[in-house]
This record gives structure tokens, C-alpha cells and sequence, in this order.
């Protein structure tokens, strides 16, 4: 389905933004290729090691879905649950 494929690339696409813009900078890319598969079957990424601001986590996530037009609500909830549920480096909130 068209629409799974464009999920996909968007998610793809973002993490490796998220990645390219944390502290300390990586390529999503070289950890995805390093990561260890646990027993569940699922790619094991040491995200924690990673933060990014929370400001240019929101610039990411909406520049990601402008450039792979996800414009409907139900997408884009799904969108931003994808990456918050998987491999997102950790957010460093910013206090008022």
C-alpha cells in the first residue's frame, strides 16, 4: 500500500534527521548496521546515549511530515507514535 511506504520513509527519514541533529551527532544508519537483535526479534539501538533538544525534536517531526505530506490526523498520530515508541534519542524538555 502506498501509503505504508511513505510511513516508512518518513520514519526512515526522520530518525535519521533526529540522529544527525542529537548530542552527540550519528548516523541512524551506522547504528542500525551496528545494533544487536534481542529475543523478542527486535533491533536493539543504544537511544539512550543520545538526547536532542526538544524544540528541534518538534522542528523534525513537523518538517518530516510537511516534506512526506502526512497531513490527516489519524496519519499523523501514527507517524509520531512510530518514532516515540522505537529508537527516538532521549528529549531534553525545556523548562519554563
Amino acid at each position: 500500500m502506498k501509503i505504508d511506504k511513505t510511513l516508512d520513509k518518513a520514519v526512515l527519514y526522520c530518525y535519521r534527521e533526529l540522529y544527525a541533529n542529537a548530542n552527540p551527532p550519528a548516523s541512524f544508519d551506522e547504528l542500525l548496521m551496528n545494533s544487536t537483535v534481542n529475543e523478542k526479534g527486535n533491533r536493539e539501538i543504544p537511544h539512550m546515549k543520545y538526547e536532542i533538544e526538544e524544540a528541534i525534536f518538534h522542528e523534525i517531526i513537523e518538517d518530516t511530515m510537511n516534506i512526506y505530506k502526512i497531513k490527516h490526523k489519524i496519519l499523523k498520530n501514527n507517524f509520531v507514535s512510530t518514532i516515540l515508541d522505537w529508537y527516538v534519542p532521549k528529549i531534553k524538555y525545556t523548562r519554563l
